[in-house]
């Protein structure tokens, strides 16, 4: 199992400035290496505290390249919809290059409806922009002389540069959160998957059927293995289980709290979607107290996450990439670094050299 960093930030001008949030995640970045995470990865959100100060995370991850030397560097994921494919495409094969072949590109579906209706992109249109982004995209930087028609964006004899270090293009995932048909999507293209161990909607599955949807795509395509799973989880290891409940509590509840409050915005862009707003009702009701219990938020002791992750891995039929998200809402910088310490010293060693299984 392999352990990546992610950073997705909920703060705001009151809590911290965004040179003083952003100088710290580099500190926390050059941790990396040393520690031995495989992974650096962040999102793509705009305008409120609930990811606002990562509009743009191809440039976080270009300063994090020069920062560490050794972990590949993953979009967690950006957002096709709000970029046109040849601007993202070159992008992205110039980070490649700067990075020496390091990045790995995970696209991602927009969750937040305010972000779309300030951006002019209709809510309703997300799927259909999100699966001709991504396979417009995919095209430029595997191929040469590009012609694509689609219904948002179309373009002719298009060779994006720089090419991208790795041929014949930077590994891809998909993340998905509650949508079937996007994990049967990333499973019959052979992306990887990232997403996190959410309560579903009945209707929707709950995250295991969803992520069996996943692999068995996968295994009707035909591909070799059963995928590549990414499970995200926020973390707060600390010597004593209260210590870590102390040092978890105010920033987590301050990272729902921006959450609900960007969920709940553009109501009129979400009165159609009633997925949405049940999701809101239920961002509403979650605890931290409830987060623990499911798993999804690891807090504790070294040994309790520790089974707490065995216990996710089992759940799942094995788990690839272990996302952790080490600081998160107002937490301190000294708080998570001690965190992310003690984790990997004490956490990452059971898992090394274990290989999921499904």
């Amino acid at each position: 199992m392999e352990f990546g960093l992610r950073f997705n930030p909920a703060i705001g001008p009151k809590d911290r400035s965004g040179q003083q949030f952003w100088n710290e995640c580099l500190h926390l970045v050059d941790l990396a290496d040393p520690l031995g995470f495989s992974s650096i990865g962040a999102v793509e959100h705009y305008f409120e505290p609930y990811g606002g100060y990562s509009p743009g995370p191809l440039l976080f991850l270009t300063a994090a390249s020069q920062r560490s030397q050794k972990a590949r560097l993953i979009t967690g994921g950006v957002v096709p919809m709000f970029s046109h494919p040849l601007k993202l495409a070159s992008e992205i094969a110039m980070l490649d290059s700067l990075c020496n072949g390091r990045l790995e590109v995970g696209f991602a579906g927009g969750l937040m409806p305010h972000e779309f209706a300030r951006f002019g992109v209709p809510w309703d249109e997300r799927r259909a922009r999100f699966a001709e982004g991504v396979e417009q995209i995919t095209r430029l930087l595997e191929d040469e002389h590009v012609t694509m028609e689609g219904r948002f964006h179309s373009f002719r004899d298009i060779t994006i540069l720089p090419r991208p270090a790795q041929k014949p293009r930077p590994p891809v995932w998909i993340a998905a959160s509650r949508t079937p048909s996007s994990f049967i999507g990333a499973g019959k293209a052979s992306h990887s998957l990232m997403t996190r161990s959410l309560r579903q909607n009945e209707e929707d599955g709950t995250m295991k059927e969803l992520v069996g949807l996943y692999r068995d795509a996968w295994a009707k395509a035909g591909w070799s293995g059963h995928g590549r799973l990414m499970l995200a989880f926020h973390v707060m290891c600390a010597p004593t289980r209260q210590e870590a409940l102390d040092a978890a509590r105010g920033a987590m509840e301050a990272q729902m709290r921006y959450r609900v409050a960007a969920a709940a915005l553009s109501t009129n862009e979400s009165a159609g979607d009633q997925k949405h707003l049940r999701a809101i009702t239920g961002l509403r009701q979650i605890s931290i107290e409830t987060q623990i219990a499911e798993g999804t938020l690891l807090v504790g002791t070294p040994a309790d996450i520790a089974d707490a992750i065995l216990a996710q891995d089992r759940k799942f039929g094995g788990i690839d990439v272990c996302g952790v998200q080490i600081t998160y809402g107002t937490l301190a910088v000294d708080v998570a670094e001690a965190s992310m310490k003690l984790f990997a010293q004490q956490v990452m060693p059971h898992f090394a050299g274990k290989r999921a299984v499904a």
